[in-house]
């Protein structure tokens, strides 16, 4: 059974069959699902699933509609990607830049960046956007999800957050050489970053 925290619904709240559909993250793999429930559920309430049914204070009352891990992913470190981190269109393949490190170390405890920002914060970035959530706030869900991520490391926030900004601000710099054919470019159409948007089209593989 896994903890998932309910996410605010992005059009109020649409019924199927006399059910509210509700969506919701587990921030530790993490994983997503979509569920039917006779009742609403505020923004942040905990459930508990085994992907197939919910349960509150193990009672079963609801079923999941659709369930998506953070497992059945590719990473890829090979392309230059401008915003550090991305995804492929069809979801499959997370993107962290060929200009970042793979891993950091903050203190004495070495971070894995294709997990805290690939696994933990652009794929479930990407499963919101595919589910119509707004950019603004799907980007915050997956920087807490990030957040949860690395402070579960026993790490500081604010140390990691300094050096991933740093190194952020570093590879935004570089000039991209090879993008991905297949990037989504919803964070950059959001930003009206029409240059990057070029320059990630001149520098696409045909």
């Amino acid at each position: 059974m896994v903890s998932y925290k309910v996410i605010e619904n992005k059009k109020g709240l649409p019924k199927k069959l006399d059910n509210y559909v509700m969506s919701a993250i587990a921030y530790a793999l993490p994983s997503y699902i979509k569920f039917l429930l006779p009742m609403p559920l505020k923004d942040g309430s905990i459930i508990e699933s085994d992907n197939k049914d919910v349960y509150i204070d193990g009672k079963k009352v609801g079923n999941v509609l659709l369930y998506k891990s953070g497992l059945d992913v590719s990473i890829s470190h090979e392309f230059d990607i401008k915003y550090a981190g991305g995804y492929s269109l069809d979801g499959k393949t997370i993107y962290i830049s060929a200009n970042m490190p793979p891993e950091i170390m903050i203190g004495n405890t070495k971070v894995s960046l294709l997990e805290s920002i690939g696994r933990h914060h652009e794929l479930p970035e990407k499963w919101l956007l595919d589910d119509d959530y707004e950019y603004p706030y799907a980007h915050e869900i997956a920087t807490n999800i990030e957040r949860e991520y690395a402070e579960s490391l026993g790490i500081n926030w604010d140390s990691y957050n300094l050096e991933v900004d740093k190194l952020l601000r570093e590879n935004y710099k570089c000039k991209l050489k090879k993008s991905p054919p297949n990037l989504d470019l919803s964070p950059y159409i959001y930003s009206h970053d029409d240059e990057t948007i070029k320059e990630i089209r001149s520098s696409t593989p045909i």
